[in-house]
């Protein structure tokens, strides 16, 4: 038995992870951004929607996906028991801590942004995708590890024969669509602490795990049809967009997601599947940025919002600032001081941490896969 490091999931999860920095960003541009409780810039940047709308509807399951990928490979090596106190260290640990001491000082600068008395306010906010993976872990351990006893059985074969066919990936979307319809969310992007939100992300967990059991047959479908799969959510998306202004009927967006998602994966799988410095650093990272970065964005916000600039400079300010601010909280205070670590996902003792390349496990997917 060797174990081999799936790269490409890595940098899906690093680069899902940096989209919802620059999307969280861009709605401080747009018109509603105070409706969610977002600082809003005077001067909106509205043609950042057009983008914005492409996302939305596939950055967030494509998450959950990869997390219910990363919870196979953490069980290749451990038990039940092993696996429940690893996920409440690295998940539960830190969502409790983001809700007493992170979520709030966004929500101090928002306040003294717009002059409102300040009070302390602890609330999931951003971090409400932590609590349903954990919620996910604990309803799925006994299907999934039942499924591990038996990997050799006629479940694994039929889902690997099934995943061998281009449609096979698409049948998901049946579960998807039968989400949307009996949930009716308002809007399909929707996902934070609402029902629509919950039941998508336990899909993508559920199914990123079955993806990955399945077998190489799925990653051997997705690589040679992921043109079709693209091609098919861009016919999509345009319809959306020309049709329906960004908010088509649920099951068209449901189907839509899914094919932006499987086109990803094979050309993730084609090009992103090797090893880096660079991705072993962005790895160990992603977890912690995505914890602090709301209040590293409005904290930009703040400081850049009233200044005498050009909209588009502010928009490049916040984002450069953004991405400088959660650096410097991860390289210099987050992954040098060891008590903090574990609050923030990491493990304790970071030099062990960054000299082993495949030691990281942030935001559930962990991407350790045991072959034989």
């Amino acid at each position: 038995m060797k174990t081999e490091r799936r790269h490409d999931i890595d940098w899906l999860r690093v680069i899902a992870i940096g989209l919802l920095l620059i999307y969280h960003i861009a709605i401080i541009f747009q018109p509603w951004a105070l409706f969610i409780g977002f600082i809003k810039s005077d001067e909106p940047v509205e043609a950042l929607w057009t983008p914005m709308t492409m996302l939305n509807v596939w950055r967030i399951p494509l998450l959950f996906y990869v997390s219910g990928m990363g919870l196979y490979f953490a069980m290749r090596k451990r038990n039940w028991k092993q696996l429940l106190l690893e996920r409440t260290k690295r998940i539960l640990l830190p969502f409790a801590f983001g809700i007493v001491a992170i979520t709030p000082l966004h929500m101090f600068i928002f306040q003294k942004y717009y002059h409102m008395p300040l009070s302390y306010y602890p609330h999931q906010g951003h971090l409400w995708f932590l609590g349903n993976i954990f919620v996910y872990v604990i309803l799925l351990i006994p299907l999934f590890y039942y499924l591990k006893k038996h990997e050799n059985g006629k479940i694994k074969r039929a889902l690997s024969w099934l995943m061998s066919h281009p449609g096979g990936p698409l049948l998901i979307s049946l579960f998807f669509i039968i989400e949307v319809l009996l949930v009716n969310p308002q809007l399909f992007a929707l996902y934070a602490q609402t029902w629509h939100g919950f039941f998508n992300g336990f899909l993508a967990f559920f199914f990123g795990f079955l993806l990955v059991y399945s077998g190489k047959t799925f990653w051997q479908t997705v690589l040679k049809w992921r043109w079709f799969y693209v091609g098919f959510a861009i016919m999509l998306y345009s319809i959306r967009y020309t049709l329906y202004a960004t908010e088509a009927p649920g099951y068209l967006m449901a189907i839509e997601s899914n094919c932006w998602i499987f086109g990803v994966f094979g050309f993730g799988y084609k090009y992103l599947n090797k090893p880096s410095k660079t991705l072993s650093y962005l790895s160990q990272a992603a977890y912690p940025v995505y914890i602090i970065h709301m209040f590293v964005l409005y904290a930009g916000a703040m400081l850049i919002l009233p200044l005498e600039l050009p909209i588009l400079l502010k928009f490049i300010g916040i984002v450069a600032f953004t991405g400088l601010g959660c650096y410097l909280n991860y390289e210099f205070i987050i992954r040098k001081i060891g008590f903090l670590r574990p609050l923030f996902g990491l493990k304790w003792n970071y030099n062990q941490v960054i000299k082993v390349k495949n030691s990281t496990e942030p935001i559930g997917p962990t991407t350790e896969q045991t072959t034989k």
